[in-house]
């Protein structure tokens, strides 16, 4: 809106303040319709029910949540929103999410994810689609889990994998660098050990807290920005989508949270390509799969150098992309931006690495992982499914 506005701004923006006292928001945040198929321990697979406009074939594409934020990252609002990107472009999409995390689930560590969650959903997802390969996105803490589920398991049905916003290099994070030669000069427990072993993990408050720290010069002029937007009914409906985001924060468990602090923040473990995970080391260099990778211009949680440490990294994928898009770290996968740039750049990908053309024998390669992966799916659950009661509480 300009310093001086004209008439039709004026009216534009009287009609968004009308729209929203009386109706509470301009936002249309009905989610996505979809149906639970899957489930176990902290572990929730959807599939969106397809489009009335749109007929749904192909490869599935799973979207992979991070630890601690809501499944509302993939369906903001309507209009901005992956998840409807998706389907409506008649693509056959699958979700897995966690639920509440509460005290009781504090002895999970980052193996249950790894090992568990994240390839037992690629298997439903691929099952429900008819034994087709699957295309992973996942975001943030989500792609870290995904590219480590990966290369723990070269039998799982992947068609490829798309990597948003995942911080490989944590020295190249503003927000942690300057503090890591001090967390690791503490021997010991130290405070933050001793506070969520204390607390069975991080809570949602000091979660939300931590994701609009990361943001703070948008929280500060937040007010400003609505001000001077007061025109603009997308921009308000945009903020009203991420503010709801914000406050469905969820906690992080006990011992994935000490996993996280120890290894990634004053360790920095994944740099170096390998990840030590109970008895065995994964290399991210044993991923075969091909990998798009994302970073955001303006990303506070997971800067483009932070991002682009994984592409020397994946030396045995049959192909690598690194892309710069617009937007911060939720931004870059959902705001209003990512529209006409990300989701462009994945449908590209995933139509380039889609099952169609099969081998000399008729069946593609992926496609012959992903018969593979679902002949054995009940004796990889046999195998994967530990006690969470034996596991210490110590990262």
């Amino acid at each position: 809106m300009d310093l001086l506005p004209k008439p039709d701004q004026v009216v534009a923006a009287a009609s968004n303040v009308a729209h929203k006292a009386l109706y509470g928001g301009l936002a249309d945040l009905r989610p996505m319709p979809r149906t639970l198929i899957d489930e176990g321990t902290l572990r929730e697979v959807y599939h969106y029910r397809p489009s009335a406009t749109a007929q749904e074939s192909g490869d599935p594409v799973l979207l992979v949540t991070p630890l601690a934020a809501p499944a509302l990252c993939f369906d903001l609002r309507r209009g901005c929103s992956l998840a409807e990107h998706l389907v409506t472009s008649g693509r056959r999409t699958y979700l897995v999410e966690y639920g509440q995390v509460s005290f009781r689930d504090r002895r999970l560590g980052m193996e249950h994810w790894i090992e568990e969650v994240i390839p037992e959903a690629i298997r439903a997802a691929s099952a429900h689609a008819g034994g087709r390969p699957v295309h992973v996105i996942g975001w943030s803490l989500g792609g870290i889990f995904s590219l480590l589920a990966a290369s723990a398991d070269a039998d799982l049905p992947l068609a490829s994998l798309t990597i948003v916003g995942s911080p490989i290099d944590v020295a190249q994070v503003p927000l942690i660098a300057p503090i890591r030669p001090l967390l690791n000069l503490a021997a010991g427990k130290g405070p933050i050990t001793r506070g969520y072993q204390a607390l069975g993990g991080a809570p949602k408050p000091l979660v939300r807290w931590a994701f609009q720290l990361s943001s703070f010069q948008k929280l500060v002029t937040k007010p400003l920005a609505v001000a001077t937007h007061l025109d603009d009914a997308d921009f308000l409906a945009q903020i009203e989508a991420v503010d709801r985001f914000t406050a469905n924060m969820i906690a992080y468990p006990g011992r994935s949270f000490g996993q996280l602090y120890h290894r990634f923040v004053k360790s920095n473990a994944l740099v170096s390509g390998s990840f030590d995970l109970d008895d065995r080391t994964l290399h991210l260099a044993d991923i075969s799969a091909p990998v798009l990778v994302f970073g955001g211009a303006a990303d506070g949680i997971a800067p483009v150098p932070a991002v682009r440490a994984l592409v020397p990294l994946l030396t045995g994928a049959s192909e690598v992309r690194f892309e710069i898009v617009p937007g911060g770290h939720l931004g870059m996968l959902t705001g209003r931006a990512a529209r006409t740039s990300t989701w462009s750049v994945m449908d590209e990908w995933i139509d380039q690495h889609s099952s169609g053309s099969p081998t000399s024998d008729g069946v593609t390669a992926a496609g012959k992982r992903a018969a593979k992966s679902a002949a054995t799916i009940g004796t990889s659950r046999e195998r994967r499914n530990r006690s969470s009661a034996s596991r210490a509480l110590a990262p």
